[in-house]
């Protein structure tokens, strides 16, 4: 028989006792998908840590995934295509674990002329022979021969999100973060402030006219008891607030609300604002990336338009030492262009190799940076050994330094678009630190964010407390 193929058996075709069986083995990306599709997210089976202290002592396959295999071989086996499944009953009588190799088989019991109803056994067992399943299924059996291709099964994976437990876990253990939210005057800024605040993350002082504040709490149904309003006329005034709050210590990061991210910014970069540093202010994405197997940082592509080399410098410098803070105590740094060799035609391939040099000289510390690399070779082993480029740094970047802002801003949004990934955001090179976050994001990525800057400002506070 032709396996590319579906074959069916018609009512009349049908026989007692005969059978038909599939193997499968059952894996962990077997439950994830499964949670994923059913939304089945029961911690006995996606969570090792309950799953321990529960009734089996380890994770178990979800009971409906091996039941989902006797509807498989009904629909594709027997009876086969053009079976309409009716009713199953079912028994589960021993867990199925992440490794075990099931069999299902479906046995013809009975049949019903009147209406083609066909009754069948149905049975799985694992590979050492226990029943782990057993039910009834009722189905009526197809009247005419159906031959049909076999379309190939889905290719599909799990994207798994944990680049940033390590960084959450962290921050939860620290003291919370007293945050100026500039201008909050929109439901989704409130929102995530007060999510922020309730997580632990932060203590929040909101800046902005105390009417639309209200306001957008009320939008957002979020109570603001207990919440300190520190009342301005206008999004520039609370701008101004924040920065003046922060210079004089009195909080400890800003957070953009529903202003623009150029206001807040033109703020802290003033003359006079006390929170500006010798070093360029810049904006780094802390990605996490599914099929990426660590944090992937990409600067700078929210602030600096088209940065100068010596502006490059201060951006590549102040996410090194972010990751620094972060326990990454020599981070690999990607400068990115088009392609890997050195161009005079183009200025991106100039200031990546000047760059390098830069690293090497002492005139960017703490990390190992190569360029020019295009993006391939910077995050695959195998792109980089198929075009013999030798380079410390080549498929195992952490930080991606791009030529400008809209090379980084693209590229971010097609990891997040194309490829499912999240997107911290963080503004460096002030005093304190800037939690930019979008609309669009999640109350994971916001709390990434927060978690971030948590870090950032409680270990400079620690650094700045020891002895030189």
């Amino acid at each position: 028989m032709d396996d590319n193929l579906l074959h069916n058996r018609t009512f009349d075709e049908l026989a007692i006792g005969e059978s038909a069986s599939l193997v499968r083995t059952a894996g962990l990306d077997d439950i994830q998908l499964f949670a994923a599709m059913s939304g089945d997210v029961n911690p006995a089976h996606v969570d090792a840590a309950f799953a321990a202290h529960d009734m089996f002592g380890h994770v178990v396959v979800q009971g409906m995934w091996t039941a989902g295999l006797i509807s498989a071989l009904l629909g594709t086996r027997l009876p086969g295509p053009g079976t309409i499944y009716l009713d199953q009953d079912l028994q589960f009588r021993h867990p199925v674990v992440p490794g075990d190799v099931v069999t299902a088989t479906v046995i013809v019991k009975e049949k019903r002329a009147d209406k083609r109803i066909v009754l069948l056994d149905t049975r799985c067992t694992n590979q050492r022979g226990e029943v782990v399943l057993i039910g009834l299924a009722t189905v009526i059996a197809p009247a005419e021969t159906i031959v049909w291709p076999r379309l190939a099964r889905p290719d599909v994976s799990v994207r798994s999100h944990g680049r940033y437990d390590a960084f959450i876990r962290e921050a939860q253990s620290m003291p919370s973060l007293r945050t100026a939210i500039v201008h909050p005057c929109s439901a989704e800024a409130i929102k995530a402030a007060i999510e922020a605040r309730n997580e632990g993350m932060i203590d929040p002082v909101l800046i902005g006219p105390e009417a639309k504040i209200r306001a957008a709490a009320e939008l957002a149904e979020v109570s603001l008891a207990g919440v300190t309003i520190e009342a301005v006329e206008h999004s520039h005034a609370a701008a101004a607030r924040a920065v003046e709050m922060g210079a004089a210590g009195k909080v400890a990061a800003l957070m953009k609300g529903s202003l623009e991210t150029d206001e807040l910014l033109a703020a802290i970069v003033g003359s006079a604002s006390g929170l500006r540093t010798e070093r360029r202010i810049s904006h780094v994405y802390a990605m996490d990336v599914p099929a990426y197997p660590k944090p992937l940082f990409i600067t700078d592509a929210a602030v600096n338009i088209a940065p100068s080399l010596e502006q490059k410098r201060d951006i590549c410098q102040n996410t090194i030492d972010l990751l620094h803070l972060l326990g990454i105590a020599q981070p690999r740094v990607a400068v990115l262009a088009a392609v890997e060799l050195v161009n005079p035609h183009m200025q991106t391939t100039l200031d990546a190799a000047a760059l390098t040099v830069m690293a090497a000289r002492g005139q960017i510390r703490g990390a190992i940076v190569d360029g020019p690399l295009a993006f391939d070779n910077a995050i695959s082993m195998a792109a980089a050994k198929t075009k013999g480029i030798v380079s410390p740094v080549a498929g195992q970047a952490d930080i991606l330094l791009v030529p400008d802002l809209e090379a980084g801003n693209m590229l971010a949004k097609q990891l997040m678009y194309f490829s499912g990934a999240d997107a911290a955001g963080l503004v460096l090179g002030a005093r304190l630190p800037i939690i930019l976050t979008s609309r669009a994001d999640s109350l994971r990525v916001r709390l990434a964010s927060v978690a971030l800057a948590r870090i950032v400002a409680q270990r400079t506070l620690l650094s700045k407390a020891l002895p030189s």
